[in-house]
């Protein structure tokens, strides 16, 4: 394959979906990868990031917490680096590169900056919760997905000056952004085997399909034709790009998550060296422990970390090792609960500084330990960390979910959360639904509704029937359906309040929360 750096006439990753005429940036020479990254820096919907939850909710604590945007900036720069190391790695490291396509940084940079353009309100809580209403009330057979959704924005919701709908990005930069390469019914009826035989994400029930996807049914076209720009890359997997940038979203999350965790003193330094020296002390004896009794005594110190062992031996046996998996509970024990955690956060300069060498020391520690594949194992990707770093991020995470995301203040605080999901589709549904006040919609919900409804018709056209299934009637009512998520995906934090407060009638603040809509 030639030289990605090079505008050659044949290299397809080069694509766009509409033929750009050349402007004054293109005749200085311009990269077109890095028109990509403009253009998605300059997205609406990646400035939108800016108030939306990671984690844990942004308010109340001033700067010290990540929302999306500022994690998808540090995703990039984890990215790049990464990319960068490969492309000035050995002969043999850049000879497989070209053979698998390439890995051009700034393709990554950009697919690291899109990677979360998807994700609704509320983080995963509103994910999830969107997804079950999609799909149980709004009758979408492939529910809501952040993923999807992020393919959605680039290709279809977002707009740009060469095309109405899209950013008419590169072929390149759109594969890098399909980290579970299929749509939800292309698993149904086929997950079969267990977990550690199928791609992940996509679950292990054959009636539910992939839990996670890349692409909604209106977009699977586009998909596969994207995917023909990669032509040694396996049918299910990611491209050389998207690995790299789904490695680095990896490592933020394992690690710069926990900065914040640590800075808004919801880590405490006895709950977690108690439950890290627990397991180091009776590994032996939790080991002869059934799954059911660990469940069942889950807060019993080193009982969790057992469990976490237990799933990533049993769905990544190909490289899960109880040995390494106890050196990175070492590793983690020294390097969080007898360092970063030994001593309180108190928001001096002294704290700062030692948040800034744990951040930099464990990037630099798993950045260093890459992993460049030409026939990965169905669970990895071309790009993967090596042995020791997938176990510490592992660990990373397991204290990330277990002293984070199971404590009962933050789910009952998601709780609430869910209700104003809900009460937005409930809300959005009835009006579009109702003949006599329908027109009075807000005109961006309508404008989606005209183009969403189109949609499903030419998919109806060019895929006669949809499964022998869909008559006119379901497919507009599909358009109105897909309409209502992609307006509340469209949300921030912040305007799913005040509009659910506007749509259930108890908001008293016509004129202010009226903005949101």
């Amino acid at each position: 394959m030639e030289n990605r750096t090079s505008h050659s006439p044949v290299d397809a990753t080069r694509q766009r979906l509409v033929p750009e005429p050349a402007d004054d940036a293109a005749t200085l020479g311009e990269d077109e990868f890095r028109v990509d990254l403009e253009r998605i820096r300059f997205s609406p919907y990646l400035s939108r990031l800016s108030a939306v939850t990671q984690v844990i909710p942004q308010a109340g604590s001033g700067t010290v917490i990540h929302n999306r945007l500022t994690h998808s900036l540090k995703v990039s720069a984890v990215a790049r680096s990464i990319a960068v190391d490969l492309e000035t790695g050995t002969g043999e490291t850049r000879a497989l590169l070209a053979e698998l396509g390439g890995c051009d940084p700034v393709v990554v940079q950009a697919a690291a900056s899109a990677h979360d353009l998807g994700h609704p309100p509320f983080g995963h809580l509103g994910e999830q919760t969107l997804d079950r209403l999609a799909r149980g009330r709004l009758g979408l057979p492939d529910g809501f997905e952040g993923n999807a959704q992020t393919f959605r924005i680039l290709t279809t919701l977002d707009t740009c000056d060469a095309t109405v709908r899209g950013l008419n990005l590169t072929a390149a930069v759109r594969a890098a952004v399909l980290k579970y390469p299929w749509t939800r019914d292309q698993w149904q009826g086929k997950l079969t085997g267990p977990a550690r035989l199928l791609p992940r994400g996509v679950g292990t029930d054959p009636d539910e399909g992939a839990q996670k996807f890349s692409a909604y049914a209106l977009n699977a076209a586009e998909m596969a034709a994207v995917k023909r720009a990669y032509p040694a890359i396996a049918p299910d997997q990611q491209t050389v790009e998207c690995s790299v940038m789904d490695l680095a979203d990896d490592i933020a999350y394992a690690v710069h998550d926990l900065d914040d965790f640590y800075r808004a003193g919801v880590l405490q330094h006895t709950t977690v060296a108690a439950e890290l020296d627990g397991w180091l002390a009776n590994q032996v004896s939790l080991a002869e422990v059934s799954i059911d009794d660990l469940e069942a005594s889950f807060r019993s110190p080193g009982y969790s970390l057992e469990l976490a062992w237990r799933r990533a031996e049993e769905k990544d046996a190909w490289l899960a090792h109880q040995d390494a998996f106890r050196d990175a509970v070492i590793r983690v024990q020294e390097g969080l609960v007898e360092g970063l955690l030994s001593v309180p956060y108190d928001g001096g300069m002294a704290a700062d500084h030692a948040i800034a060498a744990f951040t930099r020391h464990w990037i630099n520690r798993l950045k260093g330990s890459i992993c460049l594949e030409r026939h990965p194992d169905v669970r990895s990707g071309h790009v993967r960390l090596a042995q020791d770093a997938w176990h510490d991020v592992v660990v990373l995470k397991f204290v990330h979910s277990r002293f984070v995301l199971d404590r009962p203040d933050l789910a009952i605080y998601q709780r609430g959360q869910a209700r104003v999901i809900e009460s937005l589709v409930d809300g959005l549904w009835a009006w579009l639904n109702d003949s006599d006040d329908a027109a009075r919609a807000p005109r961006r919900l309508t404008d989606f509704v005209a183009a969403t409804t189109e949609e499903y018709l030419q998919l109806g056209r060019d895929v006669p029937g949809l499964g022998g299934r869909a008559r006119q009637p379901d497919l507009l009512r599909l358009g109105r359906a897909r309409a209502v998520v992609d307006y509340i995906a469209s949300f921030t934090d912040a305007q799913a309040l005040s509009a659910a407060a506007l749509v259930s009638g108890t908001s008293d603040r016509l004129w202010e929360d009226g903005r949101s809509l």
